[in-house]
């Protein structure tokens, strides 16, 4: 097929990118920085890859790069925690949405994939892992980031059960860690442990997922799955101090790992509240702060079942991220 690839310079979109070329298919890249893809890491595909420079909130940008498409893969979002109004992340995380239902009537575009997160299904316990019928729960209830995904993700239920001829679904990963994370995003997290003699950590944990695990399962969905549902895209059910011995091991030293006290955390996450207030972008607050208390923890049974999701140790994951990370950073 010839897809529309929407999100292509994030660690999300840079690995679906390499899959949809791997498998064959050619793809449309819009993008507001052509440079952003690094096309060097893609020498033997440039015949099947065309990039187009344009903004994804631009319907004639989408209409152009949509042209001649079967499909829309769309892993595009806005992840920043530190933007101070929910309006901030509705353009590209809600609206976007409805716009691509509309270039879908306007071009007959019948399949899409969508990127949502795991963060608009509510969570599990260690003993209790959550599927995809859970409903979403505090504190990602009150998160910007996590009510403006599944505000998006609303729209595109809505038309698959008014398309039955459509094929559209939803994917919603967890916490994604591996190769070409360029900013880094996720990264960070593994970056702020890094050989670190004395780590403090917060209690909570979450489901780590290999990223080119969640990426065979989005180009598998094109065809895959059933429309209108939505898929949890998860993997290892870790605490993050666990994650960070995990981490140590892979990467070989010694770390002593200190649990955070919840009070303590609270008390930050309200000194975060008060800059905010004062209009000044943090990631501290206390909406954020309780999300590293709980335990994100998900059955992805049915992305494995559905769209034949592998299922990657979350060692090779960060032996990955890094392998990828150091000679980047050394450039």
């Amino acid at each position: 097929m010839t897809i529309l690839l929407l999100g292509g310079n994030g660690l999300l979109g840079h690995n679906v990118l390499r899959q949809l070329l791997q498998q064959g298919h050619k793809v449309h890249a819009l993008v507001r920085n052509p440079l952003s893809l690094h096309i060097d890491d893609f020498p033997d595909y440039k015949t099947l890859l065309t990039v187009f420079k344009g903004s994804l909130l631009n319907d004639s940008d989408l209409d152009k790069a949509a042209e001649g498409c079967d499909a829309v893969v769309n892993c595009a979002g806005v992840t920043d925690m530190s933007l101070l109004r929910y309006e901030d992340y509705l353009p590209v995380n809600r609206d976007l949405c409805t716009r691509l239902l509309q270039l879908m009537n306007r071009t007959g575009i019948s399949r899409l994939v969508h990127t949502s997160t795991a963060n608009t299904i509510g969570y599990g316990t260690p003993d209790a892992c959550a599927d995809e019928q859970a409903p979403m729960q505090p504190p990602f209830s009150r998160s910007y980031y996590a009510l403006s995904k599944r505000a998006g993700e609303e729209p595109l239920l809505q038309a698959a059960s008014q398309h039955p001829d459509w094929h559209i679904v939803i994917v919603n990963p967890g916490f994604m860690v591996g190769a070409y994370d360029t900013k880094p995003s996720s990264g960070k997290l593994l970056l702020s442990g890094y050989r670190k003699a004395v780590m403090p950590v917060p209690k909570g944990g979450k489901s780590f997922i290999h990223v080119a695990d969640a990426a065979v399962a989005i180009v598998n969905a094109l065809t895959r799955g059933t429309s209108g549902q939505r898929y949890l895209l998860t993997g290892q059910n870790l605490s993050l101090k666990q994650f960070y011995r995990v981490q140590a091991q892979t990467c070989n030293y010694r770390q002593c790992l200190l649990l955070l006290p919840d009070w303590l955390l609270a008390a930050a996450g309200r000194c975060g509240d008060f800059l905010r207030l004062c209009g000044l972008r943090t990631q501290l607050s206390t909406r954020n702060v309780r999300q590293l208390m709980v335990c994100e923890y998900y059955d992805n049974s049915r992305a494995v079942a559905d769209l034949a999701m592998p299922q990657t140790d979350i060692a090779q994951a960060v032996k990955d991220f890094y392998s990828w990370y150091l000679p980047c950073k050394k450039q």
